[in-house]
């Protein structure tokens, strides 16, 4: 145990990953002289690093080798004794000359230098004080520092950039080129380059109106519709946008109205405290429309497995989980996926918590079902929504008000129902049922299946009524779990009614049918029609679709009460003819009757009242079906009554289940203020504690992955990673100006911060550098330099489409389906067919956007390009440059089609060869040719024509080369 202790103390300081970072901000840790030992120490920057570095492996919340863990104060106090080093056992071990007593051992690392010894000592003596990490702790105000060239500044955030420069003796660089700002500033925007029309244009009003032309430039972008495409392109790799299931077969899912309704949202600079509320808890705010249900598809782009033999309950958590894991890095940027298995080894997170905060997402409809319930039709037009929301709004309205007033019926307190004095069960098939006392109700007895269960079994159940009933109205089916104490935790699967029949047999023998009217059923919204048990040709009906935790009920209602003679009995049929996976039968597995001759029932289901709301109910939902639709999947709560328990799950496994736990957030952050009425925090109280003043993680994420879109890296370079373990902010007193003034003065809105970031001096610097200044910073970590880099695989395609005429502006609608390589689609669903778009199509030109996302089989330009298969949330990606690459824009259909397209613009063009050869560099490059270049290309074009190429052939061979020159895959 001793040796483990001192593990923590191979503190070996690691490099300062801060460039200039502010003394109160940031945790970087610099290796110290004795001299230098400063005379307060730091914690997170001396202290955090090291003890991460090098001890969370053993004394981390992995492990926690002899019960010391330095994730928290809490725990790691005892190998210490505050402001007493002789005395700390830290010291001891460190300081030893035994090799099997000193700290770390010699076969786990090197010992400590003299000068690190001191500075664990002097730490030791200041008290030991201890610090949360910079991310966790609330988000500040600054004020801007003062700088030696303020006229340099265009706004606030370049205060911050050049302080930090003149504070090393750098000076930033010169202003870019308006053209080359106008091109880095087009892309980032809308994710294109601006044309040779817009090019020309800013040039005249930059000579007109001098400065004030950037920012008039900067407006029309923000106003560009396709300002949402490219916004929506970065938000869609977080949460994992794809329109296949991912798992198995990964078929084809219907979900890009979510889609839509991102770039749409973006478009209107939906505030993003909205724009989380909705997609975490749409379906929870007060009278939701179509867009905050559909909003809620966020968490339905979790991958389902259609493979034949897998436990749907399986990949049902694993979807939960990711849900919760996506959150946190979109929202939140933590490693919090780690939780599931133990304790985070870094930051002060613990193994329950992580199951507190999937409580959250563990109460919803969904299953891992082909079928993809629960579905929100939302209409094609989207004229339409508005109309469809409201029958949408009384459909759910009248049907809750129908359930509560049937449903009471199940109760025994409202109906007598009673207990067959005796109970017979048979099936058919492969299946064994039992009969057996129920030790659940006082009187009465139940079937139980053993065993293994047949597709298509028909349960026979065969009632002896008490004597003391003389007629039959309705009867009860209580159906529940085999196992009913462990089935709440760990659900088994369910059953479909396909038909239900009800006959009584008399004493002699003789068989009535006794036709039933309705089903009562337990559940508001089900996934299928309860009314399809009472048709023999439908394999839907009453179930529990397709799992079951509680006991399910369901009352047969007779068409007409049934007169029992002596010793009449009664039998009810249950036919399940639906099966999963092609292994599954869903067939019931236990469960009783209970009968009722109850004359109130009749009364009860037929008042004026109920009747007409039945009838408003029907016509309701008879308009809504006039509606032209599309079901996309979407969030919905189980019933408080059905709802599903959350256990921690024993290192991870979601077989192994311990303690029960109810919805919660970490305890390093900031209390949830439960406001949604209830007994227990749901996710509309989580979404608003994402968004919340008190969360000081949302703002600095987000603020942080805006930054990285437009630079090229984040403040925080670790986008998905802001824990202890992370990276630090090189700009920590820029980060929190940028993430005070987005959640303060910019009220959650997008554009104002990116209007400032694109107008500041910062950006609109030259992207030249020296060898030097590279060499010394190469990332521009410093900010000393405009940026530069490999733009992202749609936005390589989309800048070769809007070159050379072809993009085009059409905004949303379904996946479409450009040009492929022959033989790459060979999915294992036949009937996912890759239809490819014709070429009179403007499908075939569609924004990249756009382009049907199958996870199996990614769009092999971009996974060329190395863009994510989308199975997983994408906090950031890696940008690559290979050989690959070229020979996808030189060769790939829709690049060649561009070449044509480019090549033909250029002929069209009533102007001599060379300036028609200008003309096409410009539209590809967003600048003109110098003299060299132009002569180049002219020689190309009359080299083609020597060799007895024509004119046409000539001109595609010089719009092939412009098409890959360097500037088309960086802006």
């Amino acid at each position: 145990m001793l040796r483990t202790i001192l593990r923590l103390l191979v503190v070996a300081l690691g490099p300062c990953v801060c460039l200039a970072a502010d003394s109160n901000s940031g945790d970087s840790a610099t290796p110290l002289s004795a001299s230098e030992v400063p005379l307060k120490v730091d914690f997170a920057k001396q202290i955090r690093p090291l003890l991460n570095e090098h001890c969370a492996g053993c004394h981390g919340g992995v492990k926690a080798a002899a019960d010391l863990s330095f994730a928290s104060r809490e725990a790691a106090i005892w190998a210490f004794e505050p402001g007493q080093p002789d005395d700390s056992m830290m010291v001891e071990r460190i300081e030893s000359d035994d090799p099997d007593y000193v700290m770390p051992p010699p076969e786990h690392g090197a010992p400590l230098s003299d000068d690190e010894k001191q500075l664990v000592r002097r730490w030791i003596r200041q008290g030991a004080t201890w610090a949360l990490p910079w991310a966790y702790q609330p988000v500040r105000r600054p004020t801007a520092p003062a700088v030696d060239d303020p006229d340099w500044c265009n706004n606030e955030i370049d205060a911050y950039v050049l302080s930090q420069l003149e504070s090393i003796g750098w000076k930033p660089n010169g202003a870019a080129d308006p053209s080359l700002w106008l091109r880095r500033v087009t892309f980032d925007l809308t994710g294109i380059p601006p044309s040779v029309t817009d090019r020309r244009r800013f040039l005249e009003e930059v000579d007109r109106f001098g400065e004030k032309a950037y920012a008039m430039e900067v407006d029309r972008l923000l106003a560009d519709p396709r300002f949402g495409e490219r916004w929506a392109s970065a938000w869609l790799d977080q949460i994992r946008y794809a329109d296949s299931r991912g798992l198995g077969l990964d078929g084809r899912r219907r979900i890009w109205k979510y889609r839509d309704w991102v770039v749409r949202s973006i478009n209107h600079d939906m505030p993003f405290d909205e724009f989380t509320i909705k997609q975490i808890a749409g379906d929870l705010v007060d009278q939701p429309s179509i867009d905050d249900r559909l909003a809620t598809a966020a968490h339905r782009l979790t991958q389902t497995n259609e493979e034949g033999g897998t436990d749907d309950e399986e990949f049902r958590v694993a979807a939960v989980l990711d849900r919760v894991n996506t959150v946190w890095q979109t929202w939140q940027g933590i490693t919090f996926g780690c939780v599931q298995c133990h304790s985070h080894p870094y930051d002060p997170i613990q193994h329950e918590e992580y199951y507190q905060f999937v409580a959250f997402f563990n109460n919803t409809a969904d299953c891992d079902l082909n079928e993809d319930y629960p579905l929100l039709q939302v209409p094609l037009d989207p004229t339409d929504e508005s109309r469809a929301g409201e029958l949408d709004r009384q459909i759910e309205s009248l049907r809750k008000q129908v359930f509560d007033a049937e449903s009471a019926i199940l109760n025994d307190d409202v109906i007598d129902w009673r207990a067959p004095v005796q109970l017979d069960a048979t099936a058919d098939k492969q299946t064994e049922v039992i009969v057996q006392d129920d030790p659940r109700a006082e009187a009465g007895q139940e079937f139980v299946t053993v065993d293994t269960l047949s597709s298509g079994t028909t349960i026979t159940l065969t009632a002896q009524p008490d004597d003391a009933m003389d007629a039959l109205s309705a009867i009860r089916l209580t159906l529940r779990p085999r196992d009913p104490d462990s089935g709440l935790a760990d659900s088994e699967w369910g059953f479909v009614l396909s038909s239900i029949k009800v006959r009584s047999i008399d004493a002699e023998g003789g068989e009535t049918e006794l036709p039933i009217e309705r089903l009562v059923v337990d559940d508001p919204d089900p996934f299928m029609r309860p009314s399809d048990s009472l048709n023999d040709k439908n394999k839907q009906g009453f179930a529990a679709y397709s799992r079951i935790h509680h006991s399910r009920r369901v009352a047969l209602i007779l068409e007409q009460t049934a007169k029992l003679g002596s010793d009449t009995r009664i039998e009810v049929r249950l036919k399940h003819n639906v099966q999963l996976l092609a292994a599954f039968p869903l067939v019931s597995r236990r469960g009783r009757l209970d009968l009722s001759g109850d004359p109130t029932i009749a009364d009860r289901l037929n008042v004026p009242e109920l009747l007409q709301l039945r009838r408003d109910l029907d016509h309701r939902i008879g308009q809504r079906k006039q509606i032209p639709s599309v079901g996309i999947p979407v969030l919905a709560e189980r019933p408080e009554h059905l709802k599903r328990p959350t256990h921690v799950f024993d290192r991870g496994l979601f077989l192994t289940k311990g303690e029960r736990v109810q919805p919660d957030v970490p305890a390093v952050l900031p209390d949830l203020t439960k406001s949604s009425g209830g007994e227990q925090a749901d996710r509309m109280d989580l979404a608003r504690w994402l968004v919340s003043d008190e969360n000081p993680l949302t703002p600095r994420v987000f603020v942080n992955r805006v930054w990285a879109r437009l630079f090229g890296m984040g403040l925080v370079a670790t986008e998905e990673d802001f824990g202890s373990s992370g990276d630090p902010p090189t700009h920590p007193e820029l980060l929190e100006y940028l993430a005070s003034r987005f959640r303060g003065s910019d009220d959650w809105s997008l554009k104002p911060l990116v209007r400032d970031i694109v107008l500041s001096a910062t950006y609109r610097q030259s992207s030249n550098g020296t060898d030097d200044r590279r060499a010394e910073d190469a990332a521009n970590r410093y900010l000393a330099r405009g940026p530069r880099f490999r733009m992202t695989a749609e936005m390589v395609r989309d800048a070769a489409l809007a070159a050379s005429g072809l993009l085009s502006n059409e905004i949303g609608g379904a996946p479409v389906h450009p040009p492929i390589p022959e033989g790459v689609w060979k999915p294992f669903q036949g009937g996912d067919k890759w239809d490819t778009a014709p070429v009179s199509s403007g499908d075939r030109y569609r924004r990249s956007i756009y382009t049907y996302t199958k996870r199996s089989i990614p769009y092999p330009m971009f996974a060329t390009f190395d863009a994510p298969s989308r199975e997983f949330c994408t906090p950031r990606r890696l940008r690559s440059n290979t050989p690959l690459q070229a020979l996808v824009t030189l060769n790939d259909d829709t690049f060649v089609e561009c070449a044509s397209a480019l090549a033909r613009s250029m002929r069209l063009l009533d102007r001599p060869t060379p300036d028609r050869i200008a003309w096409g560099f410009e539209a590809v490059t967003t600048r003109p040719p110098n003299p060299d270049e132009l002569d180049r290309l002219v020689r190309l074009y009359k080299a083609v024509l020597a060799d007895g190429g024509d004119a046409e052939t000539a001109m595609i061979d010089v719009a092939t080369v412009l098409l890959n020159l360097d500037e088309i895959t960086n802006k």
